[in-house]
């Protein structure tokens, strides 16, 4: 489903687009399958234009509601009764979208994301089951070091993913590159940095890719989430 997204005052809302849209088992989606393709190839893919820039607006907006009425807390590090808070090593605020408590904006998100992994699992057998998805922001001067997604308690976690929320125009001196470790064919580490415009996406293996996100010199937001198998 498409939305319309319409302006009041300072305020923007969605409302949905009705219209009639046939699609077969076998049907193929050329942006889907380019992000699959470098994916295969490089354990990792860059996607712009995910969402529109409206519906990055909303989105962002939405982030700045939660954010504004205390929403947001202190992230940690670790998994369930071992979390610690730990600012040299991660400095970011998050807040957890739970997927039977939607807004409009958060039903326009997961219309889409669910779209894509119904069509991941549909044409690469992943055995998606579940996603986990929180708002990220980033203050100024904050940074999360290099880690793994994965725990070793838990390694459900098949696919990270990050949707970039914050202005088209972020320029690389503002910071907050994610920067992707993956080794080549010749097993010689390569850094891939990722400047986190807004619409973009990255999506890459959680289990095998370290990655770090770069201090950032103004409010860097996103949505972040996990793919995950059984």
């Amino acid at each position: 489903m498409e939305f319309f997204i319409i302006k009041k005052g300072e305020k923007l809302y969605l409302r949905p687009k009705i219209y009639i849209f046939f699609m077969t088992e076998n049907s193929v989606n050329s942006y889907f399958e380019s992000i699959i393709d470098s994916l295969v190839d490089n354990k990792f893919a860059i996607a712009d234009d995910f969402f529109t820039k409206d519906e990055v607006n909303v989105l962002r907006e939405n982030l700045k509601n939660r954010y504004d009425s205390h929403q947001f807390k202190k992230s940690a590090i670790g998994n369930n009764g071992d979390k610690t808070i730990a600012a040299g090593i991660r400095g970011d605020f998050i807040s957890w979208i739970d997927e039977s408590e939607l807004n409009e904006a958060e039903q326009m998100y997961f219309l889409k994301v669910n779209n894509f992994i119904e069509y991941l699992n549909r044409t690469c057998y992943l055995g998606i089951v579940d996603g986990e998805f929180h708002y990220a922001l980033y203050p100024e001067n904050t940074f999360y070091k290099r880690h793994l997604d994965v725990f070793q308690n838990d390694s459900r976690r098949t696919l990270s993913v990050v949707f970039y929320l914050n202005d088209e125009d972020w320029k690389q001196e503002n910071g907050g590159e994610l920067v992707i470790y993956t080794p080549n064919v010749g097993e010689m580490e390569q850094e891939i940095s990722v400047i986190p415009k807004g619409g973009r996406m990255v999506i890459f293996n959680s289990r095998e890719l370290e990655h770090e996100v770069k201090p950032v010199s103004r409010p860097r937001k996103s949505i972040t989430g996990w793919f995950k198998t059984r």
